[in-house]
């Protein structure tokens, strides 16, 4: 089974940056798309960036702000996120969907269990 655990929320200024990194683990298996999303209390989780092999894509309110990039070894990813306003404070999880498997293979989905981001003066 796939596992991705969450690193580098906090506290920060409006203005300020954080980076966030997810890594996966857990047997053989090939990602194929890593994401961020992020949910606030009493809203739907939202998808703010994701990438599947060298293509990305951002939600509109965090485009010029953040970038999402993979590691090297594919099974990390990270978000930078620069400029942060207070509307970005949330809980933010990773994603995860790909193949996994030795002999037979299946196609898995993966979530983090989240860190969170908190965007205040």
């Amino acid at each position: 089974q796939v596992h991705l655990v969450e690193s580098g929320g906090g506290l920060v200024q409006p203005g300020g940056s954080l980076r966030l990194s997810c890594a996966a683990s857990g047997g053989n298996f090939s990602i194929n798309t890593m994401a961020w999303h992020r949910q606030v209390p009493g809203k739907q989780r939202e998808l703010v960036a994701q990438i599947t092999h060298d293509d990305t894509n951002y939600a509109d309110s965090v485009k010029g702000r953040f970038t999402i990039s993979r590691g090297d070894a594919k099974n990390t990813v990270y978000l930078q996120m620069n400029g942060l306003i207070l509307e970005d404070t949330a809980v933010y999880y990773c994603y995860a969907d790909g193949t996994a498997g030795l002999t037979f293979f299946y196609k898995f989905t993966a979530w983090g269990r989240g860190t969170q981001v908190t965007v205040s003066s």
